[in-house]
């Protein structure tokens, strides 16, 4: 009895290996793919978001312009382009306006408060020459109470300041 080996045998598993392999080089090839084309196309999106430079006519935009260019020497006498952001000319118009002068006059309340300090002088003197009259001096210091308290709450900067009349 003789045995024989056929190659169709050997052949059958070297070709199942080989479609194996064909068919994982296959997919790896496919999602190779799938990942550049995946990759081109945030390119490209990243490119469209991107900021890009061009001229649009002012009346196209329908909007003022943003700033003002014009060409000036430096201190070595070449020329440069200087822009002039009307933000910042808006903020020095309104830093000259601020500018502006104005006046405090406190005078009405210093007169106030000397008027209240010579009321209370006079109370006090009252209040001296009361001596005997009990009554009198009673009613006298609170007279007295009262014009110190209306005092100490006047004669401060704050309420100074709060009535003080401004012009300008």
């Amino acid at each position: 009895m003789s045995m024989e080996i056929r190659e169709t045998y050997n052949r059958t598993q070297t070709d199942y290996a080989e479609r194996k392999k064909t068919q994982q080089a296959l997919r790896e090839e496919k999602a190779k793919e799938a990942q550049e084309a995946k990759e081109e196309k945030e390119k490209a999106s990243k490119q469209a978001d991107a900021p890009k430079d061009e001229y649009i006519s002012s009346e196209q935009s329908g909007a003022k312009p943003s700033g003002l260019y014009r060409l000036e020497q430096d201190e070595n006498g070449n020329k440069k382009i200087v822009f002039e952001d009307p933000k910042k000319a808006k903020k020095k118009e309104r830093a000259e306006e601020a500018a502006e002068q104005c006046t405090t006059d406190t005078g009405n309340v210093d007169r106030e408060i000397e008027k209240l300090k010579e009321k209370k002088q006079q109370i006090e003197q009252q209040i001296q020459s009361a001596q005997g009259d009990e009554a009198k001096v009673r009613e006298l210091q609170k007279k007295l109470a009262q014009v110190e308290n209306e005092l100490s709450q006047k004669d401060n900067d704050t309420y100074r300041r709060q009535n003080a009349t401004v012009t300008g």
